[in-house]
């Protein structure tokens, strides 16, 4: 199985990587930092595809694409994961950078991570899939993942770029699931929920049903190769954000007016 990955230096990014290397998968690994996907190399000796890259820059995932596709093949999994977070708040002008960092990482970022491997992936027949990573025998359809999140359902205070960017790529995918309807290639969209990471390491606010990392790849995979169009990990959150989106605008407004805020500041990926 061939496997591309951003955001692939940590949090579930890592997480997800090491899970298919451990299924023996090929991994091709974006991300900023480049000592830390060295590490994972070495760690895996001709599994891994490292690429240094920021995902705000098409042109550098155009030539990352294009290698790992001539080296390789095409990829059997594309997974848009590379994010950031930080707390925001429209009053500060101060945030305005934040707003567009977060929007064209988590966004566009995830736009660009797809485009270059789309029209290689239509063309692509199932591939088998071996023992540890689905099924003996099974045939696996080419897949493009987006990790969204569940701070895209409803816009949570003090995170309106964050919980924007996130509803933003839900829809995304929604739109981009129609319009591979037919061809061959699936389309799943994985709203987290508080999973244990940098990102959230800074949250000042009780996180229910907080996942270890590794734990949280597991079950994402497992999403991948059911190829469920749409699920939150872990399932509970599904339940909470089912009640959130349904309450009415007068009782979320006043039970989230005064929600602890995520801390302003440093971007975290």
């Amino acid at each position: 199985m061939r496997v591309v990955i951003s955001g692939a230096s940590s949090g579930i990014g890592l997480a997800l990587t090491r899970h298919y290397l451990e299924c023996g998968a090929t991994v091709a690994a974006f991300a900023r930092r480049g000592e830390l996907l060295q590490a994972l190399a070495s760690e895996f000796p001709n599994q891994v595809h490292c690429y240094t890259l920021d995902v705000r820059d098409e042109s550098a995932i155009q030539q990352a694409a294009q290698d790992f596709i001539q080296k390789v093949g095409v990829p059997d999994i594309v997974i848009a994961n590379a994010g950031v977070s930080v707390g925001t708040l429209t009053e500060y002008a101060e945030d305005l950078d934040a707003f567009k960092q977060v929007m064209d990482i988590n966004v566009l970022g995830m736009v660009n991570t797809f485009q270059p491997f789309v029209e290689a992936m239509r063309t692509q027949r199932p591939s088998p899939v071996g023992r540890g990573a689905g099924g003996e025998g099974a045939l696996f359809p080419p897949t493009l993942v987006g990790i969204a999140s569940v701070a895209g359902f409803r816009g949570l205070p003090g995170a309106s770029a964050y919980s924007a960017s996130k509803a933003a790529a839900i829809s995304y995918l929604e739109s981009l699931r129609v319009e591979m309807h037919g061809s061959g290639v699936k389309v799943v969209t994985i709203a987290p929920g508080y999973i244990k990471t940098p990102m959230t390491d800074i949250n000042p606010y009780p996180m229910p049903f907080i996942l270890a990392p590794e734990e949280a790849a597991r079950r994402m995979a497992r999403v991948i190769e059911r190829g469920c169009s749409f699920a939150v990990v872990p399932w509970q959150m599904g339940v909470v954000g089912w009640v959130m989106k349904r309450l009415p605008n007068w009782l979320y407004d006043r039970l989230f007016a005064n929600a602890p805020h995520k801390p302003r500041g440093l971007l975290k990926r």
